[in-house]
Order: C-alpha cells, then structure tokens, then sequence
C-alpha cells in the first residue's frame, strides 16, 4: 500500500490551477454515472445505434450491482482520504468504500460496450475513461489498485453486454428469418 501513498502523493504535487479545473470537469462527468446513461439514451433513441445504445446501458447496469452493491460493501476498503485526512481535499469526500473506483468503473463498461460494439468512438471513450480514472488519483479519493480494477472489471461489464446485446441481434435475426 506504501507505493500507492508514493503515486497519489506524487500526484498531489502537481496540482495546478488550470490541472485542478480540468481533473473536477472530468471527475464530474462521472458523478452518479449521468453522462454514460445520457450517452446511452441518445445512442438508444437513434435506430442506427439503438443497439450500442442498449450495450452501453446493460454494461451501466451491470457495473452498478458489481461495483456498488456487491463489491464496494464486500471488501470495504477506505479512501485515502480517509486513511491521510491531512491531504487538502478539493472535492467532496465520498461516504462509500474505495474498491473499485466506481467512476472508473462506469466509464470504461461504457467505453468498453461501444468498443466490443465496434464503434470507432469508442476510443474516444476510453480515452475519457482513462482521464476519469487519473481524476480519481489526482483528487486522492481512490488508490490506484482501485482505478485499475475498476478498468479491468468495468471492460468486462461491457464485454458481457456488448456480448448480450450480439446474442439478442443474432436470436432476433433468426426469428426474422423463419
């Protein structure tokens, strides 16, 4: 645990106005999910995309009982924060447990959903999922094995809908052609 203490410390050091708006704009597109379940609304009510749309859901769905209900209470690890409360905090101190990081979570089973989905902006997505797992390092509110789990465990969310949502294609497919 001592070298995450070394990374998020680290981190710390660099803070910069101009770094400090930039890190609170992309921790708050994580905020509660909303800008993955407004992306995947609009994405749900485009015909072309009502697929990715629903992939994109279904991984938020599946993030949300994996992260939130079944792992965050089961290893209830603390925050940082709340290990080394002399760090200067900039945001509002979250109440729940560290593992994983949720806003990491969230962002790359979307950002994965639109990947195994096969879209190009899809990258783009996980581009935003990185910045919103540094974020969370940078405003010391999660350990790095936080952010790093909630990345490989959010893909996965978004490999199983992209997955559900392909088998639902493909059984709706066959019923069309009968």
């Amino acid at each position: 645990m001592e070298w995450e203490f070394e990374i998020l410390d680290f981190l710390q050091s660099i803070h910069s106005p101009v770094l400090n708006s930039l890190m609170s704009f992309v921790t708050f597109l994580g905020e509660a999910g909303w800008f993955w379940i407004l992306l995947g609304l609009l994405l749900f009510l485009m015909k072309k995309y009502r697929a990715s749309g629903a992939a994109v859901l279904i991984a938020l769905v599946f993030d949300f009982v994996l992260a939130n209900r079944i792992l965050k209470p089961l290893v209830a690890r603390p925050r940082p924060c709340w290990i080394n409360d002399s760090v200067e905090m900039l945001i509002r101190v979250p109440e729940d447990f560290s593992f994983p990081s949720g806003h990491t979570m969230a962002s790359f089973a979307a950002a994965g959903a639109l990947l195994f989905m096969g879209h190009r902006f899809g990258i783009w997505a996980v581009f935003l999922a990185v910045l919103m797992g540094i974020s969370r390092l940078y405003f010391y509110v999660h350990f790095p094995t936080d952010v790093l789990a909630g990345a490989g465990l959010g893909l996965v969310c978004g490999f199983l809908a992209a997955l559900l949502v392909r088998k639902i294609q493909s059984s709706q497919a066959d019923r069309d052609y009968l």
